[in-house]
C-alpha cells in the first residue's frame, strides 16, 4: 500500500475530523477569493470614484484578512494534529520514519486544499456578484455587476495558498518530530492539577475592571483626561486587561471553589460538572482571556464603523451645508451655470451671499482657536445675512447682535464659547486703510460656508468668517472690499458628481475663485465608509469564527480525553439525560463569562470614548444593540453545536437528541 492509499483510506475512516479541518480551509478561501474578486472587478472599478483609494483598501483588508485565515487553519490544524497522536505512533511502530508520516500528512493536506480550493473559488465567483451588489448598495450606487471570475483574483488566491499549504506542511512535520513514541499512544496532555485561589486577587479583577470602566466612562474634558492622560491610558489600559486576565485567573476558580464547598454540592449534577471546571481553569485562563479581549476589539470595531457610516449624510452635511457655492460671476455666466443645475437636479432654494473681504491685524487665535485650519483672508458678514441663510436651513442658530459686537464662526471647536461683559476678547481687522475693531461675543461652531473642494474631496483651508451687527456690516460697505457667493439647494445631491464637476470646470476659469460641493465630499465619504464597514464586517465573521472555533476544538480535545471518565459515570448508572445536563451546564460556563465579558467591554468602549460626538444620533441604540445581539446568537450558535458534538465524542452510541 503506498502513502497515498494510506492517505485516502485514513481520510475515509476519520471523515468527521477532516470534514472540520475542510471546512476551516474552505471558509478561508471563499472569503479571500471574495474580496480579490471585488479588488479586481471592472464593473465595480467603473463605479468607484476614487479607484486607487479602493483598490488599496481592499488590499490592505484582504491581507488582513487572509492573515486572519492563516492564524485560524493553523489553530485547526494543530488542534487535528494532536486527535491523530495515536494513529501517528501506530505507523511509528510498524517502522515508518518521520518523513513518511509527514508526508502522508502532505498528501492529505494537497488533497483538501486541492479540493478547498476550487470549491471556494466557485462560492466565492458566485458570493462575489452578490457582496459586490451590496457594496454598491452601500455606497448608494446603482450599477449593476456581473458575475466574475478575475484571472488575477483566481493567481492570488492559488499563490497565497500555496504559501499556506507550505506553513501547513513545515507546521506539521515539526509537530510529528517534536513527540517521542511513548506520548504519541498516551494521545492526551497530562491533567491539569486544581489551582489555589485567592479571594483577595478575585476581588482586585473586579476592582481592576471597574477602574478601567470608571475611567472610559469619563469625559474627555474631565480632570482624568486633561491632566493625567498617559496615566489615565495606562490604567485603563491595565484595567482592562489584567482584570480580564484575573478574572479567568483567580475569580473565575474562586467562584467554583465556593461552589465545591456549598451544602447542595453533591445534589444532582452540580459536582461532576463544577469538578471538571475546576481542573480545566488552568489550561482555559490564556485562552478565554485572549477570546474576550479580542472579541472587544472586534465587535468595537464593527460598532465604530457602522456607526460611522449611519452618520456620514449628517456629518457630511454638518460641515458642507451648501449643496453647490461659489464665487458669484458674471450675469451670463450664472445663468449658463443655473440652466445646468436646474436641467440635471431641480434647484430648491437659491440664496445669495453678500460680504466684505478684510485682513486681520489682531492675532487669529482670539476668533479662530485652531488658526492654521482657517484661511489669512477674513470674510464679514452681517447678522441680517447670516439669520436668512440660517432660516433657509431650518437651523436655529440665529445671532443678534449691535455696535461692534461679532461672532466668529470657528467650525471644528466642537463647542460653542460665549463671551460676556469683560471676558470679550477684542479683534481688529483691516479694509483698505481703514481698521476697525470689535469685541467677540460668541465663538460659534457652525459653517456658513465650507472649505473649498473638488472632485477628490476638500482642498484648501476653512473660511475666516465674522458676522458682525447690520450697523457695523453698513458703516464698513465698501465698493472695493465687497464679495458675493451664490448658494445652492438641489434634489438629490448625493448624486450630483457630474453636475458637480461641470459647475465647477467653469467656476475654475476665473482665478482664485471659490467653489465647494457637498457631494465632492459626500461621494468620498461614503465610498471610504462603506469599504470599511464592508471589510470590517467580512474581518468580524472569520474572527469570530476564529475565536468561537478556539473554545470549540478545545472542548473537542478535552472530550476525547474525558471519554474514559464519561465512560465510568454511564456504568455507574447516570444516564443519558445526566450526562447531556452536565455537558450543557460545563460548557455554558466556558462559553458565557467571555461572551459577556466582551459585550460589556465593547459596550463601554463604544458608548463613552468613541461615540462622544454622536450621541444624540436617533439610531444610534439601534446600531449598538444590533451588533450586540448578533455576537451574542453567533456564540449560542458556537455553544449549541459544540455541546452536541461533545456528546457525540463522550457517548458515541448515541446521538443528541
Amino acid at each position: 500500500m503506498s502513502l497515498l492509499d494510506l492517505s485516502w483510506r485514513s481520510m475515509k475512516r476519520s471523515f468527521r475530523l477532516y470534514s472540520i479541518y475542510f471546512i476551516s480551509m474552505l471558509i478561508g478561501v471563499i472569503i479571500h477569493f471574495t474580496f480579490s474578486s471585488l479588488m479586481f472587478n471592472s464593473d465595480i472599478l467603473e463605479a468607484i470614484h476614487n479607484k486607487e483609494n479602493f483598490q488599496l483598501g481592499v488590499m490592505v483588508a484582504s491581507v488582513v484578512v487572509f492573515l486572519f485565515i492563516i492564524f485560524f487553519i493553523l489553530y485547526a490544524n494543530s488542534f487535528f494534529m494532536k486527535q491523530r497522536k495515536k494513529e501517528f505512533g501506530m505507523y511509528l511502530l510498524y517502522g515508518m520514519s518521520e518523513r513518511q508520516i509527514a508526508m502522508i500528512v502532505f498528501y492529505e493536506t494537497l488533497c483538501l486544499s486541492s479540493i478547498a480550493l476550487v470549491s471556494g473559488m466557485l462560492i466565492g465567483g458566485l458570493l462575489s456578484k452578490f457582496f459586490g451588489m451590496l457594496l454598491m448598495n452601500l455606497m448608494q450606487y446603482d450599477n449593476v455587476i456581473s458575475f466574475a471570475f478575475p484571472l488575477k483574483a483566481v493567481g492570488l488566491t492559488l499563490l497565497l495558498f500555496l504559501l499556506l499549504i507550505s506553513i501547513i506542511s513545515v507546521q506539521s512535520y515539526f509537530s510529528v518530530r517534536r513527540v517521542q513514541l511513548v506520548e504519541l499512544f498516551r494521545a492526551k496532555e497530562k491533567r491539569d492539577k486544581p489551582l489555589r485561589f485567592s479571594a483577595w486577587l478575585s476581588i482586585l479583577s473586579i476592582l481592576l475592571i471597574g477602574v478601567g470602566y470608571f475611567l472610559i466612562s469619563r469625559e474627555g474634558n474631565s480632570v482624568y483626561w486633561q491632566d493625567y492622560y498617559l496615566a489615565s491610558m495606562i490604567t485603563a489600559t491595565v484595567g482592562f486587561i489584567g482584570g480580564t486576565y484575573l478574572f479567568f485567573r483567580q475569580f473565575f476558580g474562586w467562584l467554583l471553589e465556593k461552589m465545591s464547598r456549598g451544602k447542595k454540592y453533591v445534589e444532582g449534577n452540580k459536582m461532576l460538572w463544577v469538578s471538571s471546571l475546576r481542573f480545566s481553569v488552568r489550561g482555559n485562563t490564556f485562552n478565554l482571556t485572549f477570546i474576550t479581549l479580542f472579541s472587544t476589539v472586534i465587535v468595537y470595531l464593527v460598532g465604530f464603523v457602522s456607526i460611522n457610516y449611519a452618520v456620514q449624510f449628517d456629518a457630511v452635511k454638518r460641515e458642507f451645508p451648501n449643496h453647490i457655492a461659489f464665487s458669484s460671476t458674471d450675469e451670463q455666466t450664472q445663468k449658463q451655470i443655473e440652466q445646468m443645475i436646474q436641467a440635471d437636479h431641480p434647484i430648491l432654494d437659491h440664496q445669495r451671499l453678500k460680504g466684505l473681504a478684510a485682513k486681520p491685524t489682531s492675532d487669529k487665535k482670539a476668533a479662530f482657536p485652531n488658526a492654521e485650519y482657517f484661511s489669512e483672508q477674513l470674510l464679514l458678514f452681517s447678522e441680517s445675512e447670516f439669520n436668512n441663510m440660517v432660516s433657509a436651513r431650518g437651523d436655529v442658530q440665529q445671532v443678534k447682535l449691535q455696535g461692534q459686537e461679532a461672532v466668529a464662526l470657528a467650525q471644528g471647536i466642537n463647542k460653542s464659547v460665549t463671551f460676556s461683559g469683560s471676558e470679550q476678547p477684542s479683534f481688529t481687522v483691516k479694509l483698505k486703510e481703514n481698521t476697525t475693531t470689535f469685541d467677540l461675543v460668541e465663538r460659534k461652531d457652525y459653517t456658513l460656508l465650507s472649505k473649498a473642494t473638488d472632485s477628490k474631496g476638500d482642498i484648501g483651508l476653512r473660511p475666516s468668517v465674522l458676522i458682525i451687527s447690520d450697523e457695523a456690516f453698513h458703516t464698513l460697505s465698501l465698493e472695493e472690499a465687497a464679495v458675493s457667493f451664490d448658494i445652492y439647494q438641489i434634489k438629490d445631491a448625493t448624486s450630483a458628481n457630474e453636475l458637480s464637476r461641470n459647475v465647477q470646470a467653469i467656476v475654475a476659469a476665473a482665478p482664485d475663485a471659490y467653489y465647494a460641493s457637498f457631494v465632492d465630499l459626500y461621494s468620498i465619504n461614503i465610498e471610504s465608509s462603506s469599504l470599511l464597514l464592508f471589510s470590517a464586517a467580512f474581518l468580524a465573521v472569520i474572527a469570530l469564527f476564529a475565536l468561537g472555533s478556539m473554545i470549540y476544538f478545545k472542548q473537542l480535545r478535552e472530550a476525547t480525553e474525558e471519554q474514559s471518565q464519561y465512560s465510568i459515570l454511564q456504568k455507574i448508572g447516570i444516564d443519558d439525560r445526566e450526562i447531556k445536563k452536565v455537558i450543557r451546564k460545563q460548557l455554558l460556563f466556558v462559553f458565557m463569562p467571555p461572551l459577556l465579558l466582551g459585550l460589556l467591554h465593547s459596550w463601554f468602549l463604544m458608548y463613552y470614548p468613541a461615540l462622544a460626538e454622536v450621541k444624540d444620533f436617533p439610531q444610534l441604540t439601534s446600531i449598538i444593540s444590533g451588533i450586540l445581539i448578533l455576537y451574542f446568537v453567533i456564540y449560542i450558535l458556537f455553544y449549541i453545536s459544540s455541546v452536541r458534538v461533545y456528546y457525540k465524542i463522550v457517548n458515541p452510541k448515541n446521538a443528541m437528541s
